[in-house]
Formats: structure tokens, sequence, C-alpha cells
């Protein structure tokens, strides 16, 4: 499949219309629904080649993927390049090990982080802060939509690398 056709399935499969509230809380006429096109095998494993095409040109240590969204775009990722991956929770878990990241990180460990889709950009910052904490040094955010809506803009601020393999735009998305 090629990059416009994977365009195209996406948009076929995940792109809802109505009201929707982001989890920025801003309002939208339309969704992205991650999971309906995550879960479908033909798409993740188009989307570990891209993500793989992205990443191979970097020496990287290690790729991440946030909790949840992210947890089966950085697998095809790491499936695609050979690269180990952790992935990264929302909040530290209470039991077991008491961990907030899954998967062995050493300090100074260089990281590219795999998205799912950046509005603004809020929750992969959270999971860039968690991985620096640790002693990573985050590289770059490499997210599998960039809705056009600032992402970019935040991400760039913070200091990190930011990239998308599609935008809303590529997708034929108009509000």
């Amino acid at each position: 499949m090629d990059r416009n056709a994977l365009a195209r399935r996406i948009a076929e499969v995940a792109l809802l219309r109505g009201e929707f509230t982001l989890r920025s809380g801003r309002k939208s006429r339309y969704y992205l629904d991650k999971y309906l096109f995550s879960t479908q095998p033909d798409v993740l494993r188009e989307l570990g080649e891209l993500f793989a095409q992205r990443i191979a040109p970097r020496r990287v240590d290690r790729l991440a993927g946030a909790e949840l969204g992210g947890i089966p775009l950085v697998t095809a990722a790491s499936l695609a390049t050979g690269l180990p991956c952790i992935f990264v929770r929302n909040a530290r878990k209470d039991y077991g090990t008491a961990k907030q990241i899954e998967g062995a990180l050493s300090a100074g460990e260089k990281i590219i982080i795999v998205e799912d889709i950046a509005t603004t950009g809020g929750q992969v910052l959270e999971a860039a802060k968690v991985l620096v904490d640790l002693g990573a040094v985050v590289d770059t955010i490499i997210a599998t939509i960039d809705r056009e809506e600032g992402a970019r803009t935040n991400i760039e601020a913070a200091g990190y690398r930011f990239e998308s393999l599609f935008t809303k735009t590529d997708l034929g998305i108009d509000e």
C-alpha cells in the first residue's frame, strides 16, 4: 500500500463526524479514532514501515510509546526497526514493581517517542517528561497524525523535534 492509499485507508476506518470533545477540552466536528486504525493489521503493518523509514537514518537506542494509543504503534515500529521499545504509563502503577515505564531504560539512552494523534501535544509532552526525569534523552517525537492544531508549536517550544507521518490535510479532512 502506498502512502496515499494508507492515508485513505486510515480516514476510511477512523474518521468520525459529529460533535466531540478532545482531550484538550476543545470541541471538534471530527474525531480520528486511533483504535479504529491501530487495530487493523494492514494499517498497523504499513505504519510500522513508515515509522521505520523515519527512524532508520538516526542513531537511537530505544523507542517509546505512551499508554494506551501509542502501544500498538510503538510495537509495530519496534518490529519494523528491530529497536527495543518501552511503554510509558499515564501514572505510576501502585502494585507490583510500581513503575511508570515498562521495559528496560538506562540513563543517557536516546529515545524517539512514537505518538498516535497529536492535537496540542499535551499527552506526549507528559510522556517525554517522564522519560527525561528517568535520565533518557528524548530526541524526536513522531506522531502518526498531526491534527495541525498546535502540537508542532508546543512540542518544538519544549525543545523536541516533531514530525508526523500524516496531517489532517493528508487525510483529506477539512473542518
